[in-house]
């Protein structure tokens, strides 16, 4: 099954896609996660990348797909994969559709994790991460069972995302409304879309997830 992951900024979307990875099976391919990685690694198209990123551009579609498709190469005959950050855009969407066209294989499911702008706010700008595992926490809604030590991999490092403060993450919620929620239209068109309510707790959440996934 390849999925793709929706909602806005703070949705939840990276938290379930590891859930789904750890009991599924399914590789999480996080867009900014193999940038960096490859970036890190110096490849041919991470040199690319660090090179556009260094000079504060975007970096072009045609890179990021670049970076999909060795990925899921590495993964011939894997159960599928979980898009988390991609597509961002209806030119993304259509890319990532010919992409997968040339694999023999298509977008299955597309997970629509739907929460309100202002719960976004509060959850972003209390949101932070192990500095070892990356595994995720908050101020009020996930702290680990031993304070300060994470729950996953016993470290005692964590951070925060710069960009975490409440104007960027308005900044950020409006781009997603114009840019990507539109998305959720392109793909209803083609009846992949499944909506789960965000605002539920996690374990309810979960399950309207393995409902999404596994019905008609």
């Amino acid at each position: 099954m390849n999925l793709v992951m929706l909602g806005a900024p703070g949705a939840g979307k990276g938290t379930q896609a590891k859930r789904l990875q750890d009991m599924r099976g399914l590789v999480q391919l996080s867009t900014g996660d193999m940038l960096r990685a490859a970036v890190a690694a110096g490849t041919k198209l991470g040199t690319q990348a660090g090179a556009l990123m260094e000079r504060g551009e975007l970096v072009p579609d045609e890179l990021v797909i670049g970076l999909i498709s060795e990925r899921m190469e590495e993964e011939p005959d894997g159960p599928g994969f979980i898009l988390d950050g991609f597509p961002r855009t209806i030119g993304q969407a259509e890319a990532l559709d010919e992409l997968l066209k040339s694999r023999g294989e298509a977008v299955d499911r597309v997970l629509v994790i739907d929460v309100n702008d202002e719960a976004l706010v509060g959850r972003i700008t209390g949101r932070y991460t192990c500095a070892t595992c990356g595994e995720g926490y908050h101020t009020l809604f996930k702290k680990p069972k031993v304070e300060g030590v994470c729950d996953r991999c016993g470290g005692t490092e964590f951070k925060r995302r710069k960009d975490d403060t409440e104007e960027v993450v308005r900044e950020r919620l409006n781009a997603y409304h114009a840019q990507t929620k539109p998305l959720i239209g392109y793909y209803t068109a083609q009846g992949k879309v499944r909506t789960v309510d965000g605002m539920a707790d996690i374990e309810t959440v979960q399950k309207e997830i393995d409902l999404a996934l596994d019905g008609a």
